[in-house]
């Protein structure tokens, strides 16, 4: 079976137009494309016909690597997201929480990726891929995931870790934790930084339900929920609860 970056038109075929798909999502058109002809030609009339041109649309996308879509809104899958490109569409988020334990602890816990979706609720996994880099996927509607690979780009032993999104990400962003002393000798604040740059696709209405209209307030609960975690050695859940009146 071929791989994504063995397709055909690797380099745009079409003439003049620059690649912006990348190799994930071409071979995820290609299917979804040769899936709705299927579905096409077994349906008579306009409707059959809307999801032949529907396929058709597909398929060139994941032939071509080229998306008039992505160029409109200035996206581009193919390569990773430049500063410039953070700095002018990005969406920086950032949040802060005390934590009454020593750096090294959370430090130690945070830098195994794989603990993360145990207090982020919309993480859905973080898996190794080796060295510094780790496969990221999201829940999304209908049972969907949204996913990518990022690597580590920067870490401080006890004191910092940054990561970034690679090429072909279906959402482009970094981060970056922070452990710091806290004042008083009242344990570790721990600051968490994210910039990410929402695509103008299905992918980015996902990503928009996802965080919602106030992004830093679901960083801030996962910042409480690790708080939980790490203190009491769980995170407390209403869920199974009866909600009937109290009768005390």
């Amino acid at each position: 079976m071929s791989t994504p970056g063995s397709l055909p038109g690797a380099q745009s075929r079409e003439t003049g137009k620059t690649k912006n798909v990348g190799d994930p999502e071409r071979l995820a058109s290609m299917v979804a494309g040769a899936v709705l002809a299927v579905g096409g030609m077994k349906m008579r009339g306009l409707a059959g016909l809307a999801m032949l041109a529907g396929a058709g649309g597909l398929i060139r996308r994941g032939y071509t690597g080229h998306c008039p879509l992505n160029t409109v809104i200035h996206r581009n899958s193919a390569e990773e997201a430049t500063p410039e490109s953070y700095y002018k569409r990005g969406i920086h988020v950032q949040s802060a929480f005390t934590i009454q334990k020593p750096r090294n602890e959370l430090f130690a816990f945070w830098r195994d990726f794989q603990n993360l979706p145990r207090f982020m609720k919309h993480l859905k996994k973080v898996a190794p891929l080796g060295g510094d880099r780790w496969h990221w996927e999201i829940h999304a509607p209908a049972g969907s995931t949204v996913s990518w690979d990022a690597e580590i780009v920067n870490e401080v032993q006890d004191e910092l870790i940054a990561w970034k999104s690679a090429g072909g990400a279906d959402v482009d962003n970094a981060g970056s934790v922070r452990f710091l002393d806290a004042p008083g000798d009242r344990g570790t604040e721990v600051r968490v930084v994210l910039d990410y740059i929402p695509p103008g696709d299905v992918v980015g209405k996902w990503v928009a339900t996802l965080f919602g209209k106030d992004p830093a307030h679901l960083i801030k609960s996962d910042l409480r929920r690790f708080k939980q975690l790490m203190e009491a050695g769980e995170i407390p859940t209403i869920e199974g609860q009866s909600k009937g009146e109290c009768t005390c």
